[in-house]
C-alpha cells in the first residue's frame, strides 16, 4: 500500500490518453451497468476484498429485486501497491461506461484519485481509505464506506485514559495515512489531558531496512513513556515488533497498542508464523466492529468455498462486499427516478491551451444524482446498518478491543462513540441514553507484554544518563524547613527529610540531584521557582512551597505534607483592672439594651396591674417611683410588689429568666477580668489591616504579598518585606510610629516557629486562608501522583509526625498569656433572649388593650341607650382613659350570675348560681 505522489500535470497527461469524447445516451433501464474497482490484489486487505467484491456482484445479480433485470458488472484493476498504477486504472475506467469506482484501498491514493473523480463527477466508494483528512468538503465525490481513523484514534485515547496513562509514543508510517492518523490521536489525547511525548516517523517505501527501524526504537527505548502506539502497514509492523523483541522492548513494563492493520492480518492469516506471534505477545489491537447477524454468519460459512481456504475474512472485506450492495441499491434508486446513464464532454477541459488531448475526458451526467442516492441510502449489510450522517461518515462507529495471547487473541471489550469502553457489544446500548461517564467504562483483564496481568505503570525515568534536576530554595531564614549545608551541594531540613522518606517508599529508583535556587542572601521567590519547573529548567521543586491557585495552573503538586495558611502576628499590652473595671464585662450596646429593658418591663407590668392591683395605684409620683423601683429591684429578685394579672405574671417570669442569665454572665466575666491577666492589641484580625492604614510586614518570597494586594486590597506602599525572624522582632517592637510595622502576615508554620521563642507577640485571630505545602512537578507528571501516595503512607504510619517533631518541635509560650481577647460580652450573645422577652411584652399589651376596647365599647353602648343621643369624640376619649385608669370594682364580679339550663326526663329548670367573687376572678384570669 505504498504510494508515490502524482503531480496535477501528470494527471492531465494521463487523462489525455482517453479517446472517448462523444456524448452517448442510453435507455433509463439499461441491460448492463458497469462499475470499477481499483486496489492491490496481493495485499492483506486486497486478497480478501477481491473475493468479497466478486461474490457481492454475483449475489446482486442473482437477486432480481435489486436491479430488476439489469446486470451489474465490475471491472477490477490491480494497483500493485502503487499510487501511480491506481490512478492509471481509475482513468482507464473512464473510457468505459463506468458509473462508480470502488477504490481506493490506500488513503494516499484516495487523495489523488478524488481529483479525477471530482472533475468527472464519478462517485468513488472507498472501503479502505481511513485518513481522517479526507473531508467531504474537499472531496465531495469520495464516499468512505469504512470507519474514519478519527474514531479509531478516539478509541485509542479512551484506552489510554482508562488505564490512567498520561503520555504515549507514536510510531507511524510517514505518509498521509500515518501523519494524519497521529494528528487525530494527538487531538483526542489532548482532550483527555494526555499527550504524545514523542513521534517517530518511518519513511514510506520498500527500502526501509531493519537498521533504520532499530535506530528509531533505540531512541524510543531511552525515553520516559512506555506506552507505544504503532500505526503502520502490516509488513513494516511485523518488522517493528521483531526489532522491539530483540531490544527487549516486549518485556514487562512496556505497552504496545496497534491500530487495525494488525487485526486485519490476524483475521486474514490462516496461520501466523510462531516467530511473529512470539514477537507481539501482550499487544492490544483495535478491529472495526461488525455486529453478529444471520446474514453475516451465512456469508462467513461460504467463505472457505469462495477462497478455497487461501485466506481468512477480515472486516475490510466485509466493507468491500457492502460497498457493492450500496452501489447497486443506489443505481436502482437512480434508474427508478428516471435517471439516465449518459456522458458528455467537459468544456472546461476543451478550453485548455496546448495539445494535451484533454478533450477525451467525459463527464458522468448523472454523477451528482447517483451520489445523492448513495448518501441517502439506508440498508443493512454484513457490517450492520449502512447509513451516512451529515459529515458523510457511517453512523455508529465502533471497534473491538483484542489482546494478542499465545497463538491467537482474546477479545477484552468494545468501544463506540455512543457508549465508550464496555464489555458488552455496542448495539446493546443504542436503545438506551448515551452514557460516556468514566464510571461506566470497563474492559476485561489484559495479559501485558512480559506475560503479566499487572497494569504497567506506563513510564520510567529517561535513561539519558542524567539525574532529575530538583530545585530547592536556598533559604536565609527559618532554615529548619530547608537549608543548604555550607560549602556543599547538600540540603537538609524538614522538607528534605519528607521528600527523601517519600522517595524511599516508591517501588522504583528515582535518580535525582538537588539544585540550589536563590542567591543565598535573601529568600528566593517561590513563584519564580515554580515557573522554572513549568518552563522545564527543573524537573521538580522540593521545599516549603505553598499550594496556591496561580501555581496550580502551571504545575502539578503532590499531596500536601504540611498544613499552612496566613495568620497575623502583632504586639500586645497587658491591661490593668482599674477603678472602672466593673463596666468592662458588657459592651456599651449591651449596657444600653439592658437598661432600656429594665424600664420597658416596669412600664409593661404597671400597665397590666394598674386597674386591679392597689400596689400599682396612687399619685403619679407614687406610681413613677413604683415603676422604677419594681423594675430595677428585679435585678436582685427583691421586688415586694405582687402581680395579680395572669399576663403580668407571664411577662415577669420571662423577665426574671433574662435577668438570671444576664446576671450570671456579668458575674463570670467580671470574675475573669479581675482574676486573669488580660491582653490587648489594636489589631483584631485581617479586617483591621484594611482600616488602620499602617505598614504591614511580610516574609520575602512568600505569596503573602500577592494575597494582601490582590485579595485583601492593601496598597503596595503599605507592605514591607522582612527577611528574618530578627527583623520581625525589631520591626514589631519599633511599631508604625518609629518606622516599624503594626503587624506581620506570614504562613502558620513560620509563625509557630517564631512564636516558640518570641512571647512578646501574639497570633491574632485564626488563619484567614487555608493552604498546604507540597512538592511541585511539571504538568501531568506521574511522579507527582506516586509521591502523593507515598506522602499519605508517611502520614498514616506516623513517620511524617516523627519528622515534624525532629525539626520543628519547640517549647511555646504559656497558654494563659497567649490569647489576646477581651472577656467583654456583646449584644450578639444575648439578642435572642431579649427578642423573646420583647415579643412576650408586645403580645401581653395587645391582649390587654383588646380587653380595654371591648369594655369601652360595652360602656359606650350602655350610655347611648340611656342617653338617647351620641357623644362627642373628646368625651369618648375621656371615657376610654377613665376606664384605663379606674379601679375595677370587685363587687361587680361578685354579683355576676350564670344561668345553667339543666335538661331532665320531664321538665326544665333554671337555677341561679352565686359564686364567690375571688375564685371567679382567678378563673377568668386563667382563661384570659
Amino acid at each position: 500500500m505504498n504510494v508515490v505522489s502524482v503531480s496535477p500535470l501528470l494527471l492531465l497527461v494521463l487523462c489525455g490518453v482517453l479517446s472517448n469524447g462523444l456524448s452517448s445516451n442510453v435507455s433509463s433501464r439499461p441491460a448492463v451497468v458497469n462499475i470499477g474497482a481499483v486496489f492491490t490484489f496481493d495485499s492483506t486487505i486486497g486478497k480478501a476484498s477481491y473475493f468479497a467484491i466478486k461474490e457481492a456482484v454475483n449475489d446482486v445479480n442473482s437477486n432480481s429485486s435489486v436491479l430488476h433485470g439489469t446486470i451489474l458488472q465490475v471491472e477490477m484493476h490491480n494497483s500493485n501497491c502503487s499510487g501511480f498504477h491506481g490512478i492509471i486504472g481509475a482513468v482507464q475506467f473512464m473510457e468505459a461506461d463506468i458509473v462508480a469506482v470502488i477504490c481506493p484501498q490506500s488513503s494516499e491514493v484516495a487523495n489523488v484519485m478524488t481529483v479525477v473523480a471530482n472533475e468527472l463527477q464519478v462517485p468513488l466508494l472507498s472501503f479502505g481509505a481511513t485518513d481522517p483528512t479526507l473531508s467531504s468538503l474537499q472531496f465531495p465525490f469520495l464516499v468512505r464506506t469504512t470507519q474514519s481513523d478519527l474514531y479509531q484514534m478516539t478509541a485509542l485515547a479512551d484506552i489510554v485514559d482508562y488505564y490512567e496513562w498520561k503520555q504515549v509514543i507514536a510510531i507511524f508510517i510517514d505518509d498521509d495515512y500515518g501523519r494524519n492518523g497521529v494528528a487525530a490521536l494527538n487531538d483526542a489525547l489532548a482532550a483527555r489531558r494526555c499527550r504524545i511525548s514523542h513521534k517517530a516517523g518511518i519513511p514510506p517505501g520498500h527500502g526501509v531496512s531493519r537498521g533504520v527501524i532499530m535506530d528509531i526504537l533505540v531512541k524510543v527505548a531511552v525515553m520516559e513513556s512506555r506506552i507505544i502506539v504503532l500505526h503502520v502497514y502490516p509488513a513494516l509492523g511485523f518488522t517493528v515488533f521483531s526489532v522491539a523483541q530483540y531490544l527487549g522492548m516486549m518485556n514487562d513494563g512496556y505497552v504496545w497498542i496497534a491500530t487495525d492493520w494488525l487485526s486485519s492480518v490476524l483475521d486474514s492469516s490462516l496461520h501466523v508464523p510462531t516467530e511473529k506471534m512470539d514477537s507481539m505477545q501482550g499487544v492490544l489491537v483495535l478491529r472495526q466492529h461488525t455486529p453478529d447477524s444471520d446474514r453475516k454468519n451465512t456469508f462467513i460459512s461460504r467463505w472457505n468455498n469462495l477462497t478455497d481456504g487461501s485466506i481468512g475474512i477480515n472486516t475490510y472485506a466485509l466493507y468491500a462486499y457492502d460497498s457493492v450492495w450500496l452501489v447497486a441499491h443506489a443505481i436502482d434508486s437512480f434508474l427508478s427516478q428516471g435517471g439516465k446513464i449518459s456522458y458528455s464532454n467537459d468544456f472546461k477541459l476543451h478550453s485548455e491551451e496546448g495539445n494535451r488531448h484533454l478533450e477525451a475526458m467525459s463527464l458522468f451526467d448523472g454523477g451528482k444524482l447517483l451520489l445523492r442516492d448513495i448518501l441517502q441510502s439506508d440498508l443493512v449489510g454484513l457490517t450492520g446498518r449502512i447509513k451516512f450522517n451529515a459529515d458523510k461518515s457511517l453512523i455508529n462507529p465502533s471497534y473491538d478491543v483484542i489482546n494478542v495471547i499465545g497463538t491467537g487473541f482474546r477479545q477484552i471489550g468494545y468501544w463506540s462513540n455512543y457508549s465508550g469502553l464496555s464489555t458488552l457489544p455496542p448495539e446493546t446500548f443504542y436503545s438506551k441514553p448515551a452514557n460516556l461517564s468514566n464510571a461506566k467504562q470497563k474492559l476485561y483483564s489484559v495479559v501485558w507484554p512480559g506475560n503479566t496481568v499487572i497494569k504497567p505503570r506506563g513510564w520510567v525515568f529517561p535513561n539519558y544518563g542524567k539525574l532529575l534536576r530538583i530545585g530547592v530554595p536556598d533559604r536565609v531564614s527559618y532554615r529548619e524547613f530547608v537549608s543548604k549545608v555550607r560549602n556543599t551541594n547538600n540540603f537538609k531540613g524538614f522538607c528534605i527529610d519528607v521528600f527523601t522518606a517519600a522517595v524511599n517508599l516508591l517501588p522504583y529508583a528515582v535518580p535525582y540531584e538537588f539544585i540550589s535556587y536563590g542567591d543565598g542572601k535573601e529568600n528566593p521567590s517561590y513563584t519564580g521557582l515554580v515557573n522554572e519547573v513549568a518552563a522545564g529548567f527543573f524537573d521538580g521543586a522540593v521545599g516549603d512551597i505553598a499550594i496556591v491557585t496561580n501555581r496550580t495552573e502551571v504545575v502539578d503538586f503532590t499531596q500536601p505534607f504540611a498544613a499552612s495558611g496566613l495568620v497575623v502576628v502583632a504586639p500586645f499590652k497587658k491591661l490593668n483592672t482599674g477603678a472602672w473595671a466593673f463596666l468592662r464585662p458588657f459592651s456599651p450596646s449591651l449596657w444600653g439594651i439592658t437598661a432600656a429593658f429594665f424600664l420597658v418591663i416596669g412600664v409593661v407590668i404597671w400597665t397590666l396591674e394598674h386597674r386591679i392591683n392597689d400596689e400599682f395605684r396612687g399619685t403619679p409620683k407614687t406610681q413613677l417611683i413604683t415603676v422604677l423601683w419594681f423594675s430595677f429591684s428585679t435585678l436582685f429578685f427583691s421586688h415586694r410588689e405582687n402581680t395579680v394579672s395572669t399576663l403580668g405574671r407571664l411577662v415577669l417570669i420571662l423577665w426574671l429568666f433574662v435577668v438570671m442569665i444576664v446576671n450570671s454572665s456579668y458575674t463570670a466575666s467580671l470574675t475573669s477580668i479581675l482574676t486573669v491577666q488580660q491582653m490587648y492589641s489594636p489589631i483584631k484580625g485581617i479586617e483591621t489591616l484594611k482600616e488602620i492604614n499602617q505598614p504591614i510586614g511580610y516574609q520575602v518570597g512568600s505569596y503573602a504579598r500577592r494575597y494582601l494586594v490582590e485579595e485583601i486590597g492593601l496598597h503596595e506602599s503599605m507592605l514591607k518585606p522582612l527577611g528574618t525572624p530578627e527583623q520581625y522582632t525589631a520591626q514589631l517592637e519599633f511599631g508604625p510610629k518609629n518606622g516599624g510595622v503594626a503587624a506581620v502576615v506570614d504562613e502558620r508554620p513560620y509563625v509557630d516557629l517564631f512564636m516558640s521563642s518570641q512571647c512578646k507577640f501574639r497570633m491574632i485571630g485564626q488563619e484567614f486562608t487555608k493552604a498546604g505545602w507540597g512538592f511541585a512537578f511539571p504538568r501531568d507528571s506521574p511522579l507527582a501522583v506516586d509521591l502523593s501516595t507515598a506522602i499519605l503512607t508517611l502520614s498514616e504510619n506516623g513517620d511524617l509526625q516523627r519528622i515534624y517533631d525532629k525539626w520543628l518541635s519547640r517549647s511555646t509560650c504559656r497558654l494563659d498569656t497567649a490569647e489576646i481577647d477581651s472577656d467583654r460580652l456583646h449584644l450578639q450573645s444575648f439578642w435572642g433572649i431579649f427578642l423573646i422577652c420583647g415579643i412576650a411584652c408586645f403580645f401581653a399589651l395587645v391582649i390587654y388593650f383588646l380587653q380595654i376596647i371591648r369594655q369601652f365599647r360595652h360602656s359606650a353602648l350602655t350610655d347611648s341607650v340611656s342617653g338617647g343621643q351620641g357623644t362627642s369624640r373628646s368625651k369618648r376619649l375621656q371615657k376610654l382613659l377613665s376606664i384605663m385608669d379606674e379601679k375595677e370594682d370587685p363587687t361587680k364580679r361578685q354579683n355576676k350570675r350564670r344561668k345553667v339550663e339543666i335538661s331532665g326526663p320531664g321538665d326544665n329548670k333554671t337555677i341561679e348560681l352565686r359564686r364567690n367573687p375571688e375564685p371567679e376572678i382567678q378563673i377568668l384570669g386563667r382563661i384570659l
